[in-house]
């Protein structure tokens, strides 16, 4: 064993790390019998708390560690501006590091700041719903540390901590809705985040509108699409073998690229498909035609969860119950779909 973590040692006694944490910190807590047995393991194995967190719990860094899936995703790009509009604001820093969409960089990276760098930590996980529960140890080894941790849009419930997410359900629905009321019938969804429960959410909430106008769910219409997939080649599927009037697609790039390939050959947007995306940036309101989007309302968001870890790092004495806050999002409609008739 490398380096005796409070993970190892709780994976040996069968217990919790927040049990081995305070059997070692010598906690009332825990029986004595146990206590004892977990304090001689850990001595006969060597094992070295972490001591400039342990001396930093009794004075503030004031940083605040974000760590987000991409930097080059609009939405993040909003959340983190949010962050540090409040964080500016209320006294603090933000040290930001993005994960690439690789969970053993955001795991490494996790560790790295929780080294009393940061008084706290705001995260969007990229572990899959596979991934996540192994993954989610670490993340609570750091909450039993007294480092608190806030999660946005990609969260799980596995980590009691402070949350903002979106409605992703009603965001999928209402988005389909409206290509069902301005007459499309055929829609295609393409997803480049397939693997995560905002994916899912987001096809559910797809499912229900279909349902509601009594059409059937086809699985071949979801489309998902990876970092290193030709998007152009995938596509290329779904367009020759239905006639696909309407297209849901799951980021900006993403939408940009998919009006780009259905343009070229030789669609007219909106007139023969149209094109609905996520994320309301600054890409989809200057390409031709102007996208219509969903807005996730970024800045609020950043806003939100760093005002929710901040109140919780300034009041820990007697802390709140955990929130969760649930944020709406708005369907900004331009060119790229087509008008619902009037009556």
């Amino acid at each position: 064993m490398s380096k005796l973590t409070l993970k190892n040692i709780a994976a040996h006694f069968k217990v919790s790390i927040s049990t081995v944490s305070k059997a070692i910190n010598d906690s009332h807590e825990i029986s004595q019998k146990l206590k004892a047995k977990i304090q001689k393991f850990a001595q006969e194995n060597h094992y070295k708390p972490n001591k400039v967190a342990i001396n930093l719990r009794n004075r503030s860094t004031r940083n605040i560690g974000v760590v987000i899936p991409n930097i080059l995703n609009y939405f993040f790009v909003q959340v983190l501006y949010g962050i540090e509009q409040v964080a500016n604001n209320r006294g603090y820093n933000i040290i930001s590091c993005a994960s690439n969409q690789s969970i053993e960089k955001e795991a490494k990276t996790l560790e790295l700041l929780s080294y009393g760098s940061v008084d706290g930590l705001i995260i969007s996980s990229v572990a899959t719903e596979s991934q996540i529960k192994n993954h989610a140890e670490g993340m609570k080894e750091l909450v039993d540390s007294q480092i608190p941790i806030a999660m946005f849009d990609r969260v799980t419930d596995l980590i009691d901590c402070d949350k903002v997410i979106v409605d992703d359900f009603e965001a999928g629905y209402k988005a389909t809705k409206y290509f069902l009321d301005t007459g499309c019938q055929t829609i295609a969804i393409v997803t480049p985040i397939d693997h995560t429960e905002i994916s899912r959410f987001r096809t559910e909430g797809y499912k229900k509108a279909l349902k509601e106008r009594n059409i059937p769910f086809d699985e071949k219409l979801i489309l998902p699409v990876g970092i290193d997939d030709d998007l152009e080649f995938l596509l290329s599927f779904i367009l020759n073998d239905n006639q696909i009037d309407g297209i849901l697609a799951f980021d900006e790039i993403t939408t940009v690229k998919v009006m780009t390939i259905v343009k070229a050959r030789g669609y007219q947007v909106p007139n023969d498909i149209s094109i609905i995306g996520f994320t309301n940036g600054q890409l989809s309101k200057y390409v031709t035609p102007s996208l219509t989007m969903v807005s996730q309302h970024g800045a609020y968001i950043g806003e939100t969860v760093a005002n929710l870890l901040i109140n919780r790092l300034e009041n820990k004495e007697v802390p709140e119950p955990f929130e969760t806050r649930v944020v709406k999002t708005s369907l900004i409609v331009r060119d790229s779909t087509r008008k619902i008739p009037m009556d």
